[in-house]
């Protein structure tokens, strides 16, 4: 104790941590700096036991190195290589020139296997009947930028079934550089017009095609609402009408009811029942009679004791003039 009732000698063996206490630094030969660097000191070291006393050595060999030994070598310069790569891939994206590629040259895979020795130079079809090849192609997604390697099989023949006119389809590689389809086209019946556009139709009325240029022109024509599913009583009465059928042009299935046949410039209204034996008395009429040579624009056979021919109006105007100077002439005499 000094004067001032102060402890002036070491408290204890050991501080508060299990270390030298507070004036037992002169051991360790910290005298020169006085009492309290002693005492920061000595608190660090236990911290540091305690550290090690719960850390793994595993772990702690780990946290020992510098940290540019824990850190692969160049793992900084790829990060910042994939970033810019990945900046590049974005705007070349986002700016339209990647599809302009594609539409150019075809996709990038394709391209290699191009260059590898794997484009399409022949394709093999079969079982065209009505399509023409360039349709197919198309239909399949084959071009000039397609690959052997990289081209799908499955998703060709799903596109080409998708195609009304084609019922069914094949599709498979033949290595390095050949594509083989094989298809199977629905037989087409007849035209189909309604609302001024022009379908396809097969025997059933399911609409397989339409109509965009001659290829189908020789098919029979039917016109009107429900006229596809009238199909078969069509042709039935194009088979009745006997020498007139090669004179039908198309067949009008008027109100869900009954046909009328467009023949050269004449209509013939049929009856809803009966009207093939009313097309056998047109025929009979037309051997004996040689009823549509003359200036008629419409024959009515709807009833059945009798038949109703329509003039054209200059033969109708012709017939009530020549009535008019018969009257006339009754009349003088």
């Amino acid at each position: 104790m000094d004067g001032g009732g102060r402890n002036v000698g070491p408290v204890g063996a050991e501080g508060p941590l299990g270390g030298p206490g507070p004036l037992g630094q002169a051991s360790l030969g910290h005298g020169s700096l006085g009492p309290a660097a002693g005492t920061v000191a000595s608190v660090r070291g236990a911290l540091a036991a305690r550290l090690r006393r719960f850390t793994p050595p595993g772990r702690r060999s780990r946290l020992a190195l510098p940290i540019e030994r824990r850190v692969p070598r160049h793992l900084g310069t790829a990060a910042m290589s994939v970033s810019f790569a990945a900046l590049a891939l974005a705007s070349f994206v986002g700016t339209g020139a990647y599809d302009r590629f594609v539409a150019e040259n075809g996709r990038p895979l394709d391209v290699l296997a191009r260059l590898a020795g794997f484009g399409v130079e022949r394709v093999t079809i079969s079982g065209i009947a009505r399509l023409y090849e360039r349709e197919v192609l198309q239909a399949a997604g084959i071009d000039g930028h397609s690959s052997v390697v990289f081209f799908d099989v499955a998703e060709a023949r799903e596109r080409l079934l998708a195609v009304p006119l084609i019922a069914s389809a094949s599709v498979r590689k033949v290595y390095p550089n050949e594509i083989v389809i094989t298809q199977v086209e629905r037989e087409p019946a007849a035209l189909w017009q309604r609302n001024g556009e022009i379908a396809v139709i097969a025997a059933d009325g399911t609409v397989i095609d339409q109509m965009r240029d001659d290829r189908y022109a020789a098919l029979p024509l039917v016109v009107g609402d429900d006229a596809n599913l009238k199909l078969k009583d069509y042709l039935a009465l194009i088979e009745a009408a006997g020498s007139l059928a090669e004179r039908v042009k198309a067949g009008t299935y008027v109100s869900g009811r009954r046909w009328t046949l467009k023949l050269d410039g004449v209509d013939i209204r049929l009856p809803e029942t009966g009207a093939t034996e009313a097309l056998a008395r047109l025929v009979k009429l037309e051997r004996d009679n040689r009823l549509l040579e003359k200036d008629i624009i419409a024959v009515d056979l709807r009833m059945p004791d009798r038949i109703v021919v329509r003039l054209t109006e200059e033969a109708a105007a012709a017939r009530a003039e020549s009535q008019k100077k018969s009257k006339t002439k009754g009349t003088s005499t």
